[in-house]
Order: C-alpha cells, then structure tokens, then sequence
C-alpha cells in the first residue's frame, strides 16, 4: 500500500491523517499501518477497551505521555470510565513498584516461582472446594 492509500484510509477513519506517520519510512508504512488497523482497532481475542486499559498501562510504566494521552483517550473511546482508567494506572504502578522491591534485593527467582506455583495450587484447591 502506497503512502497516499495509507493517508486516504487514515482520513476515512479518523477524519485526519496523524503527522507522525510522515516520518514512517516508506519500505514499512503499509506494514505498520497494517498493524494498527489489525492489531489496535481491530476486533481481536482481548476486547479494544482491555488492550486500551494495557497499553495506558505500559504507557504510565514507561512514562510516555504521548502514549499515556492516546491510550486514555482510547480506552475512553472504547468504554473505560474514569474508575478503571484510574485502576489501571494504580495497578501498573502496583507491579511496577514490586518489580523493583524484587529485582532491587535480587530475590531468589527458584524461590520466587516455587511459592508462586504453591499458593496458584492452593487457591484452586480451595476454589474447588
């Protein structure tokens, strides 16, 4: 697909052609617009609002306020409320503050995953009871 093509399919969906993709270099635009027809506003396993809720996620992780700003916006646009936009961004901060704790006192990854795998036993034990 030409630029042209991917501009034109742009502005039918979105009602304007978002400057960014000019500086995408022209052997990858039709793969990567591809990729977002497909993959982020295409129907897919995980529902738009979940793969929204994620990608805010990773966005707050990595701090990106480029992304933080499209992926609540799309979350939005997909049917987040406010309630799980916030949720979200608590639980990213959440994991990412035990991904530090953990990786900062190098625990024991051997024992780490052991006790994993016993309390995922123990709680479907005790689901199934």
């Amino acid at each position: 697909m030409s630029r042209q093509d991917v501009h034109n399919e742009m502005q039918q969906m979105f009602g304007t052609v978002i400057s960014f993709v000019d500086q995408i270099p022209d052997d990858y635009i039709d793969a990567e617009w591809d990729l977002i027809k497909r993959v982020q506003f295409g129907e897919t396993l995980i529902p738009n609002k979940y793969k929204e809720l994620m990608g805010l996620c990773v966005a707050a992780v990595t701090r990106c306020r480029y992304c933080s700003l499209f992926h609540t916006e799309a979350a939005k646009l997909f049917g987040a409320t406010a309630a799980e936009i916030e949720e979200a961004v608590h639980y990213a901060k959440l994991v990412s503050g035990w991904s530090v704790y953990l990786n900062g006192l190098q625990v024991d990854y051997e024992t780490f995953a052991d006790e994993v795998r016993r309390v995922v036993t123990h709680v479907t034990s005790q689901a199934a009871a």
